[in-house]
C-alpha cells in the first residue's frame, strides 16, 4: 500500500496508491473554524512540475520547471486552486474561476457549485477522462463536493453532495479511485471520511502530507499541500500553509 498507516483517522487517503488531486473540507476540532485542504499528486514530469503559491486570497498552481510542464497541458496543470471572497471555492483546474463570481451567502454551497460549473465537463485527457472536482464553504456549519466525470459514453455525470461541518471531522472527495493503473478509474460514490485533529493550518497541512508518504520512496506522487483556516468569513480573515515537495528536496 501506498500510504502510511500512522497518521491516524485518514486511513481513507493512506489506503490510496494514486489519488491524483484531492479536496477535503471540514472543521477544525478546537474552535468554530472551517477548513479546506487541496492536495495535487502527479505521474508524469509534467505533472511532478508544480508548486502551490499564494497570491492574497488565492492559491495558484505554478510551474517549478517551464520547459517540463510544457510537455504536458499547461490548461490542465496550471489554474487557481482556492479562491477566497466571503466564501471559499476550491477545484483541481480553471472551472474555480467560474465558480468565484457565484459565491453568495444567500446561496447554499450546492447552488454555488451547479451555477459555477455549467458549461463544464470533465477534463479532455483520454483516456483517464479526469474528473472535475470542487468544494464550497460559504458558512462555519455547512459545506458541499461536487464531481463531474466520463459517464461512459461521452457524456458529463454531475454528482454534488451537501454535509454538515463538524469538528474534528473531515469530507474528502479525489479525481481517482486509488488505483495505480491504465487508466486511471475515477473517482466513485460518497465522500470519504476523515478525522483531523490539526489545530493550525500547518499541523493540518502536515498531517495530510504525511498521510500520502509511500512505503516505498520511489512511489512517492506527492506534488503539493496547501491547507487554508478561514477564521472570519465575513472579512476574509485566514490562514495558510502550503507544503510543495519540491521546496523540500535539496538541489
Amino acid at each position: 500500500m501506498q500510504g502510511n498507516k500512522a497518521i491516524g483517522g485518514m486511513e481513507a487517503l493512506s489506503r490510496m496508491d494514486y489519488p491524483g488531486r484531492v479536496i477535503i473540507l471540514g472543521k477544525a476540532p478546537d474552535g468554530d473554524i472551517p477548513f479546506v485542504v487541496y492536495c495535487i499528486t502527479g505521474r508524469s514530469p509534467s505533472s511532478q512540475a508544480r508548486r502551490i503559491v499564494f497570491e492574497g486570497t488565492r492559491a495558484m498552481v505554478k510551474p517549478t520547471d517551464a520547459d517540463v510542464l510544457a510537455e504536458g497541458d499547461p490548461d490542465l496543470l496550471l489554474y487557481a486552486a482556492i479562491m477566497i471572497s466571503r466564501g471559499i471555492v476550491v477545484s483541481n483546474g480553471r472551472q474555480t474561476s467560474s465558480i468565484r463570481p457565484i459565491l453568495d451567502p444567500n446561496l447554499g454551497p450546492i447552488e454555488v457549485l451547479a451555477q459555477g460549473m455549467e458549461g463544464w465537463d470533465y477534463e479532455p485527457d483520454p483516456p483517464n477522462w479526469t474528473p472535475r472536482i470542487s468544494g464550497c464553504i460559504l458558512s462555519p456549519d455547512y459545506a458541499a463536493l461536487g464531481v463531474v466525470k466520463n459517464g461512459g459514453d461521452g457524456s458529463s455525470l454531475k454528482n454534488y453532495f451537501e454535509f454538515p461541518l463538524q469538528s474534528g471531522r473531515a469530507k474528502m472527495i479525489s479525481t481517482y479511485t486509488g488505483e495505480n493503473a491504465n487508466p486511471l478509474p475515477s473517482f466513485r460514490g460518497e465522500p470519504l471520511d476523515l478525522n483531523l485533529r490539526g489545530v493550525t493550518a500547518q499541523k493540518t497541512a502536515e498531517a495530510v502530507y504525511e498521510a500520502m508518504a509511500p512505503t516505498d520512496p520511489k512511489d512517492d506522487f506527492r506534488v503539493a499541500t496547501a491547507c487554508v483556516f478561514l477564521h472570519d468569513l465575513q472579512t476574509d480573515v485566514f490562514e495558510k500553509a502550503v507544503i510543495n515537495r519540491h521546496d523540500l528536496e535539496p538541489g
